[in-house]
């Protein structure tokens, strides 16, 4: 049998395994199971199209490797969860290519009795229910421990060819939402960070917020506690917080505003650093490898399209890396005002105030959490 046509088996199947497990409460009330696969249609784990899932298509040979397996294919995510036959929470062997995440990756025995998942740098989250399928990919590649294992026995300010860029990589929801109890986002040492972010009563895990199948948010749900959500826009104007953490005098917008001027006073002071103490000026742009070397003779930024990873950035010090790490780490969970803001505001207010021992940052007027 080709793989071809194991695609299209192993989706059977799992319509059959969905129609079996109807009445589970992964299966939100409002959903019928004839909604269902139109709801997962719109999600991007079934995007046959995304890189996500094509990247590894032109290689020689096609498949996807160890590394990425576990999240980029149902034959890799069933390896992890210990459906071929073999230790359950790891990726034994790269992964076919041709699929997406189909019905059968969440709904197997397997799935429905794993309640643990081990985030990078070793921290166990436990007693989960259905939400451990959705913490198993949005938990990174890093964390605090990989970053001081990378920067250990280096001076803060010397640069180093033995470092070079550590990126979280992508969707870190859980990270950040777990904050602390995870240590995905860099902590400095001495330093205090917050734990998990609960939200409220029945509203604590990634599917009590987001559709299990489409991913998407209800407006609705949101409305039922945040009086100014009306459309879909206005959940970016959601705040608790009646503190001034940005200084600016406005506590009535939105938190997700706070972190954005946290996130952007970062990237400037980010900037300085490497121009004025390493001597090296970088950029960064939403691009693998993110980071750049810009030409100190050019007038004006570079074109980003041009850019390579012949470009990336090869003067790191540790803690240039740090703050670097913290950047990309925030920029990667756009929903990280939703998931634990104080966690996100907390790991940029700490990366600024490690860079303002060497550079000027404009920061006077913030406030940690």
């Amino acid at each position: 049998m080709t793989w071809g046509k194991i695609v299209v088996v192993a989706a059977a199947a799992a319509l059959l395994v969905a129609i079996g497990f109807a009445s589970v409460s992964f299966l939100q009330p409002a959903e019928s199971l004839e909604a269902i696969p139109g709801q997962w249609t719109e999600a991007g784990h079934a995007d046959t199209t995304s890189l996500s899932f094509t990247y590894w298509d032109d290689d020689d040979p096609p498949v996807i490797p160890v590394g990425c397996a576990q999240c980029h294919s149902l034959y890799g995510f069933l390896d992890y969860l210990g459906l071929d036959g073999k230790t359950p929470g790891q990726v034994d062997e790269p992964a076919h290519i041709g699929s997406v995440i189909y019905c059968y990756a969440c709904h197997n025995d397997a799935a429905q009795t794993r309640t643990s998942v081990v985030f990078p740098g070793g921290a166990e989250v436990t007693r989960l229910g259905w939400e451990s399928m959705c913490l198993s990919c949005h938990y990174g590649r890093q964390s605090t421990v990989s970053v001081n294992e990378a920067t250990a026995g280096v001076e803060a300010d010397t640069v180093s060819e033995e470092l070079s860029f550590l990126n979280v990589h992508y969707g870190v929801a859980a990270a950040t939402q777990y904050g602390s109890e995870v240590a995905v986002g860099y902590q400095y040492p001495e330093r205090v960070y917050v734990e998990r972010y609960r939200h409220v009563e029945n509203w604590e895990t990634c599917i009590d917020c987001h559709n299990a199948h489409s991913t998407q948010i209800s407006v609705e749900d949101c409305a039922a506690c945040h009086a100014n959500v009306v459309e879909y826009d206005d959940i970016y104007a959601i705040r608790e917080a009646t503190t001034d953490y940005d200084g600016d005098g406005d506590v009535q917008k939105g938190i997700k505003a706070e972190i954005e001027t946290f996130h952007t006073t970062l990237y400037d002071a980010i900037l300085a650093y490497a121009d004025d103490v390493v001597g090296v000026p970088m950029i960064y742009a939403d691009q693998f490898p993110y980071w750049f070397s810009v030409d100190p003779e050019t007038d004006g930024e570079p074109d980003l399209s041009e850019l390579g990873f012949a470009d990336r950035y090869q003067s790191w010090t540790p803690r240039l890396l740090r703050a670097a790490y913290n950047y990309q780490f925030v920029k990667k969970d756009p929903g990280a005002f939703t998931h634990n803001p104080e966690y996100a505001l907390q790991v940029l207010y700490d990366s600024m105030e490690d860079l303002a021992e060497r550079v000027p940052v404009a920061m006077d007027a913030y406030t940690r959490p």
